[in-house]
């Protein structure tokens, strides 16, 4: 599916990184940073160009090529592969700081995902999340088809536990990235640290 979508000339989501992270990167701990379904690369290269070591996952080949493209076009270096997130090895202790920036994955999936975050984040390490709540459902401004597949701080501090959370909210903003998300959305925002 992803594959075909990111198939065309253009960026699905635009080249700019999300409004969020940009805001939020101060929050992010350097070094050493993975992007999650990251999808044609706009976010892990903003970040590359801050400054951060960047590795990136996707399930698309497609979109891993587009990140290498969007990179070289920069000239700065991500580290993209292509791999399913259900069963990608996010590491024990490796991260300084993971983004996480619409990866809507079916809830069984996600659980292990972010159980993996937790572990996979350095003591003090900080991931940095947006996602689309069941309220966004039926607007056609972007997102997930059905509502299992949203987030929302409830489910998020859930599957989080081990981590504490310093921003967290749902809330509506607009979002323009891309002919992909383009318009008033309902969105779950957090910024969370692995204690240590």
């Amino acid at each position: 599916m992803w594959n075909g979508r990111y198939d065309v000339e253009h960026y699905v989501f635009g080249t700019e990184p999300n409004d969020f992270l940009r805001a939020g990167v101060d929050r992010l701990r350097p070094s050493r940073v993975l992007c999650l379904a990251e999808g044609e690369g706009r976010n892990a290269v903003f970040l590359a160009g801050q400054g951060f070591e960047v590795s990136a996952v996707d399930l698309s080949e497609v979109g891993v090529r587009k990140t290498h493209d969007l990179a070289a076009s920069r000239g700065v270096t991500v580290r993209a592969t292509a791999a399913d997130l259900g069963s990608f090895d996010l590491g024990d202790g490796q991260w300084d700081s993971i983004v996480s920036i619409f990866a809507h994955l079916p809830p069984s999936v996600r659980s292990v995902v972010h159980r993996r975050v937790v572990d996979a984040l350095v003591p003090g390490g900080v991931l940095l999340l947006e996602a689309y709540t069941p309220a966004q459902i039926g607007r056609g401004t972007g997102g997930p088809p059905v509502p299992e597949l949203t987030m929302t701080v409830e489910a998020l501090r859930r599957e989080l536990e081990g981590l504490e959370f310093e921003h967290a909210a749902e809330l509506e903003r607009e979002v323009i990235e891309g002919a992909g998300h383009s318009g008033m959305a309902s969105v779950v925002q957090v910024i969370a640290r692995r204690p240590g």
